[in-house]
């Protein structure tokens, strides 16, 4: 039986994990680059965005893999094994985008697969996906260098009044990626098209909570390695330790009469401390509005079968067991319903 201890909390030296979010032209690449200057340290860059990293190669010194369709989960695996065993302390993914929605991504495989062996249905192809897409998000987590990705986000304008003229802006929208990827990351920051100020979506390192929005400086990258080196070393992995040598058998001696029962002991009726008070409330579980949007939409697609849209729901979170969709978490709700809108979406252009 593995022995298990705690030990007390301490604050470990870390790696970054940072995503940068915003639409076409908002600075992203500038911005992780800057960010790496700031850093310091041996940089690779994978470049999926057609080489637009090379276009500044005077902001700080940097090798580029430029990556091309497919893009697999695979082939972004690939790429960071590869800038681990060169070297390089920073890698900066431009942009992890690719791997969901570009040629040869997460979704494309999707219907590929759905065609090839499912009869068109992706809520089983999403079962083989699943996996694979979370072996590229494990792949971030563990690399042994500090990770920047950027994320385009769906781009919407708008029109707004200045100085009693109207224009029309860019805004941010939601990052192309699959849903609560973001939860990944230890930092999230979008950047507006506008003036290319900065603004944390999530952030742990708390540098960025509650601050005024301000562009991304060389600076900002100082500030972050600061707090990446403020905690303490992280302690060494034990070494095996040799078996002990053999022992000679012994015999043990004669046991003690046994002792006479303690008394028994009255149970208190005061509440453990372990247990939740009755009035404690179960948070971030699914909402009513959102069980009954998955309801609607699961009909609009013509999926009725109860056991139908429990396998879909499990192929989409990569569930192996799920008793009900009320059992769901709400950011798990929301990745279904993002699913199943896309869905609905190819059903009708179909």
């Amino acid at each position: 039986m593995t022995n298990m201890a705690f030990q007390k909390s301490e604050r470990k030296k870390s790696r970054l994990r940072l995503a940068l979010t915003g639409p076409s032209g908002s600075g992203k690449t500038y911005s992780a680059l800057l960010i790496a200057k700031g850093i310091g340290g041996k940089t690779a860059v994978v470049d999926t965005e057609k080489g637009s990293a090379s276009l500044y190669t005077h902001l700080t010194d940097f090798d580029v893999l430029e990556l091309t369709p497919p893009y697999s989960p695979e082939r972004f695996i690939e790429a960071v094994d590869a800038a681990a065993k060169a070297g390089y302390q920073i890698l900066i993914i431009d942009s992890i985008t690719h791997e969901w929605s570009g040629v040869g991504g997460s979704l494309e495989l999707v219907d590929e697969i759905a065609r090839s062996k499912y009869k068109g249905k992706s809520w089983s192809a999403w079962n083989e996906i699943t996996p694979r897409h979370r072996k590229f998000l494990d792949a971030l987590l563990s690399a042994p260098l500090h990770i920047i990705a950027t994320m385009r986000s769906k781009t919407e304008t708008a029109q707004t009044e200045e100085n009693g003229r109207k224009k029309v802006v860019k805004l941010g929208m939601k990052a192309e990626q699959r849903e609560s990827s973001e939860y990944e990351f230890t930092t999230v920051l979008d950047i507006v098209h506008d003036g290319h100020y900065a603004v944390a979506s999530k952030d742990r390192t708390g540098l960025f909570t509650d601050k005024d929005p301000k562009p991304i400086t060389v600076e900002t990258g100082r500030t972050i390695l600061a707090w990446l080196n403020a905690g303490v070393e992280r302690a060494p992995a034990p070494a095996a330790s040799a078996p002990p040598p053999p022992t000679e058998a012994k015999v043990p001696p004669a046991s003690p009469p046994p002792a006479a029962a303690a008394p028994p002991v009255e149970a208190s009726s005061a509440p453990s401390e372990s247990e939740p008070f009755p009035d404690e409330e179960v948070k971030d579980l699914i909402t009513d509005a959102q069980v009954k949007k998955i309801q609607t939409l699961f009909t609009s697609l013509g999926i009725k079968d109860r056991e139908m849209k429990r396998s879909w729901v499990k192929s989409c979170l990569g569930l192996t067991i799920l008793n009900s969709i009320k059992d769901l978490m709400k950011n798990e709700a929301s990745r279904v319903i993002d699913s199943l809108e896309l869905e609905e979406q190819k059903k009708g252009a179909a």
